[in-house]
């Protein structure tokens, strides 16, 4: 089973501003908390947005979330292409990172 992991830049955030990546955290989790999405959708709609905002090192990381909570090779496809018409290109930048996760198995 895929093991998810950080960028190194996301690693370095954590590991040399302690506090600012602790508060950081704590943000995230009340968001996700406060969030009506179930975990497999709210993951899907997330890779969407870091393909379409160009954030291609975040990509790997939620690639495996999704893969572990049950989504499918083709269900992250149509995530990460789901902003074509929207934002273009861009986001087919993201298909390479968001594969890999699948094509490992």
């Amino acid at each position: 089973m895929h093991k998810p992991t950080v960028s190194d830049a996301f690693m370095a955030f954590l590991q040399e501003t302690p506090e600012y990546s602790k508060t950081w955290m704590e943000m995230v989790q009340k968001l996700d908390a406060a969030n009506a999405l179930d975990a497999k959708t709210k993951t899907l709609a997330y890779i969407s947005v870091l393909a379409a905002a160009g954030m291609t090192s975040g990509i790997p990381f939620h690639a495996g979330q999704a893969r572990e909570l049950g989504a499918s090779r083709d269900e992250v496809v149509g995530a990460v292409l789901v902003g074509l018409p929207a934002v273009g290109q861009v986001v087919v930048q993201a298909l390479p990172a968001a594969l890999a996760v699948y094509n490992e198995a």
